[in-house]
């Protein structure tokens, strides 16, 4: 199949499957919990530490056990609240704008959810107990500047805490303060690698600036990959390596999707790249599977890494893109493992790979 080909089977990719939004609205959910139990959390803290061996100054006077029962209220709410503000900046606004404008909007958030914070608060409190107070006494109340500090620092830290996970991939940080990464363990996993095709090309045509910005429009539209479940491994240059747990990658053939939902993602905006870069980007890609081991490594800057063959296989395949003329290769031990109605397999042959002392088969892929 030529290049051009792939491009037009990969936009008829665009219509999505329902898996794939299932699992989008899935991740969505996940955030949305974790911000509902991390404020929980955090209020029931904020409760220990006022409640216990300490005297409110302020006119409103919260046992302890009434503050945490406020605490499971309120936590889910804000949870829910602060969580899908997440998405929105996550969607909307992570990779269109400076860092400065977007702390800027991220300051101006975390004001505007103190005050709704504070209307919430005031609503549970009058609806659980009951107070003649006022909205505005209640807002500043004694001691309220403590609390409202308290919840922009959290504010900060969660969404700290969520830009350092989605460095270093999806539910990552907390397997890594666990210590699961300390010693070398195995899994079985599926690897692509995707690769800008005449990169050195595009690199002399458009000069390294403006060659970085079209790799970043790129990269960022590889973000819908998300959908097909794909974990980003890591960035080297003009290439991106994409990764799955065995399971996840053929469930829904979510390791063959990615691939024409990233070229359908690049097919939908050619006009885009054709009027600011003057070309329509390419990848190719290969993948495989395997075992290999997984580990934290670094002593100053830390990083889950994977080591073993089944990773230099797949490397090694996507180079034979060219020579065949084709955007997608996997293995053969791949492909024993697929069973899809919706690709067709054909069989390259088994061929030498550089550093390898076996041939391996190869199949290139297409869309029924």
């Amino acid at each position: 199949m030529s290049y051009l080909a792939i491009l037009k089977v990969s936009n008829s990719k665009l219509k999505q499957s329902g898996p794939s939004v299932k699992f989008k609205n899935k991740r969505k959910w996940r955030i949305i919990r974790d911000y509902g139990i991390g404020w929980t959390l955090s209020f029931v803290f904020l409760s220990i530490v006022r409640g216990v061996g300490t005297t409110e100054n302020g006119s409103l006077q919260f046992g302890f056990w009434s503050s945490i029962f406020i605490s499971f209220s309120l936590g889910p709410i804000l949870g829910a609240i602060s969580g899908y503000a997440e998405i929105l900046m996550e969607e909307r606004f992570y990779k269109r704008i400076s860092i400065l404008k977007f702390l800027t909007i991220r300051f101006g958030y975390s004001l505007l959810f103190v005050v709704v914070l504070t209307l919430i608060a005031y609503g549970v409190y009058q609806l659980y107990f009951g107070t003649e107070i006022g909205l505005i006494d209640f807002a500043f109340d004694k001691g309220s500047g403590a609390i409202y500090f308290y919840v922009l620092c959290v504010d900060a830290v969660m969404s700290s805490l969520s830009q350092i996970n989605l460095m270093l991939g999806e539910n990552n940080l907390l397997k890594l303060l666990m210590g699961e990464f300390y010693t070398p363990r195995e899994e079985e996993r599926i690897f692509m690698f995707l690769d800008l095709r005449s990169s050195t090309q595009l690199a002399e045509q458009l000069g390294h600036i403006r060659y970085s910005q079209l790799i970043q429009d790129c990269f960022n539209d590889l973000g819908v990959v998300v959908e097909n479940e794909a974990e980003i491994y890591q960035y080297v240059g003009d290439e991106v390596i994409l990764t799955w747990k065995t399971k996840d990658g053929l469930r829904n053939d979510n390791c063959l999707n990615a691939y024409f939902n990233f070229m359908g993602q690049l097919n939908r905006r050619a006009n885009y790249y054709k009027n600011r870069y003057n070309c329509t980007p390419f990848f190719k890609a290969g993948i495989n599977a395997g075992l290999v081991t997984v580990t934290e490594v670094g002593r100053y800057k830390k990083e889950i890494a994977y080591h073993g063959d089944p990773i230099n296989t797949a490397a090694r395949i996507q180079s034979k893109c060219n020579e065949f003329k084709r955007g997608l290769l996997i293995s053969e031990n791949l492909k024993a493992l697929l069973d899809t109605p919706d690709f067709t397999f054909e069989k390259l042959g088994a061929i030498p790979l550089r550093g390898k002392s076996h041939e391996v088969g190869i199949f290139a892929v297409e869309v029924r």
